[in-house]
């Protein structure tokens, strides 16, 4: 059996890398688990431009380096492409099991595995994801200042996204399979009277075309039995749901109906000294800045729960 670790985090994205700061400036012993590299979702976005601080913008990625660099730097240690598969309560801490066949016992876990989006699968969107493809408006809109865009999607969370485009871009067609929006009718009404956004409606994506390396369009297939159609653009929204990376607490934590992390005020879980901070909770807002916050609060939390001498590990 390995050390006992003060704070293991399961993810290493902003949540997850500011909670391994605030972790280790305390001198907590603080070890972050990630499958992947460092930085988690932002690392895929072209350019973040809402982060207090940084009016220029910066690079996802880059944002992503200096997090784990921060963290580093105050001796959180990381076992990257590590994947932890079991995370089991024991002397009032906790044992998780990874696919490098070790254990570590933990006094306590802060999750912070964050969400997939779903994604269409179809050609063009894996090529030009961070160069025109978006799952975020919030973050990306502003890239696309007197542009022309789509946002594919029909429900509440796709036209308010599409409204919020309005802002930025020049024209935002709202694109949806169905014959009509499945919206809450005043936002469906809100949309319509927006002389920016046209809607496609009977059309399904089959392609997100480019050209320089950029977006440059996406094909269409009616499901109306008429003929293909290519919307020429510079960007595509997808707005079609998302899947929060819950599976590893199924079964040991509350989650909500659709499967995120409940968490209270402290960021804990429904079990003492399991925490979640990021877009895997069933908080509203997800953004690297709320992200941030929720890492900061959980370790803190975490970090007194390590003073209380609950564990015995």
């Amino acid at each position: 059996m390995n050390e006992v670790i003060d704070i293991a985090i399961v993810g290493g994205g902003p949540a997850g890398l500011t909670a391994a700061l605030y972790g280790a400036r305390a001198r907590a012993n603080t070890v972050v688990f990630e499958s992947q590299l460092p930085g988690g979702a932002i690392i895929t976005t072209d350019w973040i431009e809402n982060y207090p601080g940084m009016p220029e913008g910066l690079n996802g990625s880059r944002i992503g380096e200096l997090m784990h660099a921060h963290a580093e730097k105050f001796g959180a240690r990381f076992h990257t492409f590590v994947r932890v598969e079991r995370i089991r309560e024991e002397s009032g801490g906790f044992i998780l099991s990874c696919d490098d066949g070790e254990e570590y016992p933990a006094r306590t876990v802060i999750l912070s595995t964050g969400s997939i989006p779903r994604k269409l699968g179809v050609p063009g969107e894996a090529e030009f994801t961070g160069r025109g493809v978006s799952w975020c408006a919030t973050c990306d809109g502003a890239l696309f200042r007197g542009k022309t865009v789509a946002v594919i999607g029909g429900g509440d969370a796709a036209v308010e996204e599409a409204l919020f485009l309005t802002k930025f871009a020049e024209k935002v067609y709202l694109i949806h399979r169905r014959d009509e929006l499945r919206a809450t009718k005043c936002i469906q009404e809100r949309a319509i009277a927006n002389e920016k956004i046209e809607l496609v409606l009977s059309r399904i994506p089959i392609e997100i075309t480019g050209h320089e390396g950029r977006v440059s369009g996406v094909r269409l297939q009616s499901t109306a039995g008429e003929a293909d159609q290519l919307l020429p653009l510079d960007g595509v929204f997808e707005f079609i749901g998302v899947h929060p990376n819950s599976e590893l607490v199924s079964g040991l934590v509350d989650l909500s109906g659709a499967g995120w992390v409940k968490i209270d005020s402290s960021c804990m879980t429904s079990v003492p000294g399991l925490f979640a901070a990021g877009d895997v909770t069933d908080t509203p807002l997800k953004q690297v800045v709320t992200a941030a916050g929720q890492g900061a609060t959980a370790a803190f939390e975490a970090l007194r729960h390590v003073d209380s001498g609950v564990c015995t590990l």
